[in-house]
C-alpha cells in the first residue's frame, strides 16, 4: 500500500443530496415535497402533538395534582457518612461539597439521623430532624442552624 493508494471505507463518505438544483437531479422542481398542500409550503408543516384533528393526547388526558413553585429541594447528608471527619472538625456546607459528600446543595443541607455517629463533631447545617440532633448532641457534639 502506498500513499496515494489510500481510500476511504467504502460508505464512509456520502455526497450530499442537494435538492431543488434542476431537473437533472432528480430532485429539481418541487424538490422532492410532491405538489401543493400542507408540506409542500415553506413554513408549512403541523405542530409538536397535532393528531390530524383528533383530541390529541395532552387534552385526552386528565390534569391532576399542583406544583409548588416555592419547594425547598434539601441535599440529605445521613449520620453515618459524618463518620468519615475526623474529631472535633466543624462540619459546614462547604466541606461537605468539598469531600464530595453532597454533589449540589441548591437550597441547603437536611441532616438525618439514620446510623450511628463516633465522632465529636460540631455540625452546621440548614435543616436537622430530631433524631440527628439526638445524636449529634449524645456523642459529645453541637448542631447550629445556619
Amino acid at each position: 500500500m502506498k500513499l496515494h493508494e489510500l481510500k476511504p471505507a467504502e460508505g464512509s463518505r456520502k455526497v450530499r443530496n442537494r435538492v431543488g438544483r434542476g431537473i437533472g437531479s432528480g430532485n429539481g422542481k418541487t424538490a422532492g415535497r410532491g405538489h401543493k398542500g400542507q408540506n409542500s409550503r415553506s413554513g408549512g408543516g403541523v405542530r409538536p402533538g397535532f393528531e390530524g384533528g383528533q383530541n390529541p393526547l395532552y387534552r385526552r388526558l386528565p390534569k391532576r395534582g399542583f406544583t409548588n413553585p416555592t419547594r425547598k429541594e434539601y441535599a440529605i447528608v445521613n449520620l453515618d457518612t459524618l463518620n468519615s471527619f475526623d474529631a472535633g472538625t466543624e462540619v459546614t456546607p462547604e466541606l461537605l461539597i468539598e469531600a464530595g459528600i453532597v454533589k449540589n446543595a441548591k437550597d441547603g443541607i437536611k441532616i438525618l439521623g439514620n446510623g450511628q455517629l463516633e465522632q465529636k463533631l460540631t455540625v452546621k447545617a440548614n435543616k436537622f430532624s430530631e433524631a440527628a440532633v439526638k445524636a449529634i448532641e449524645a456523642a459529645g457534639g453541637k448542631t447550629e442552624v445556619i
